[in-house]
């Protein structure tokens, strides 16, 4: 059996975008928004080519400078995404987000690359920068969920303590949904990717444990932190929203 992965052509790539254009058609027959949806692949498309030209630079750099700058840049970028539904308000929540991103997800980083993982150097480019990818994102999705919900139900009149017990429940309905459905619905990307590539699946089975840990830490936490630092802030604009305009 060959465990070595298959290269992808880019004709194989292109299959791969077929049913991407049936999905967008049933966008825009249903006139729902094709026209983001079409930004947003096209979007991770030029972002993922992008990356993967970048990235073989920096795994072999040896410079910590370099991806300790990265991986700020990541919690910038992630807090940015996050607040996308609370545009208007963007720049007020930014460093309640940036603040919440970078403890909840670099706490969480820093245990499991130095503790579980042991790496050494700290800033093996190969380790840091996948992990501190997906543990970012989870905290941006689960900030920008906690964000929105919270904003909805203050909005609506709800006391703080309620609509902060909502806010994070709605941000953690994702990453549970996960938690329930991995192994037996799914098998997740990292354990796949290791799978293909000739590990054996009892030791992809532990790194796998490993990214579930983290991801639920990370979105917890990184969540907690934005929903504690930003309840002035969230109070004032929902009470500025619910103001009757004048006449």
């Amino acid at each position: 059996m060959n465990n070595s992965p298959q290269l992808i052509s880019l004709i194989d790539l292109a299959i791969a975008f077929i049913p991407v254009g049936v999905a967008l058609f049933f966008l825009y027959l249903w006139s729902l928004n094709a026209k983001q949806a079409s930004y947003a692949i096209s979007r991770m498309l030029i972002q993922l080519l992008l990356i993967g030209y970048a990235l073989s630079y920096i795994f072999f750099s040896d410079n910590a400078w370099l991806i300790t700058a990265i991986l700020f840049a990541m919690v910038g970028i992630s807090c940015w995404i996050a607040l996308r539904t609370l545009a208007s308000y963007r720049l007020l929540l930014f460093k309640h987000g940036f603040i919440a991103i970078f403890c909840g997800g670099g706490f969480t980083l820093c245990l499991i690359t130095q503790g579980a993982l042991s790496i050494s150097p700290w800033y093996q480019a190969q380790v840091i920068i996948p992990l501190g990818g997906m543990i970012f994102a989870t905290a941006m999705n689960s900030i920008s969920l906690c964000a929105e919900r919270l904003y909805a139900e203050m909005s609506n009149k709800i006391p703080y303590q309620q609509a902060r017990k909502s806010a994070l429940n709605a941000a953690t309905i994702p990453v549970i949904n996960t938690l329930f459905a991995v192994g037996l619905v799914s098998i997740p990307g990292m354990m796949t990717g290791q799978i293909l590539s000739g590990v054996s699946p009892l030791i992809a089975a532990r790194y796998q444990i490993i990214v579930m840990c983290m991801i639920f830490a990370s979105a917890i936490i990184s969540a907690v932190i934005f929903l504690i630092l930003s309840e002035k802030t969230i109070t004032l604009m929902a009470s500025n929203n619910s103001k009757p305009a004048n006449d």
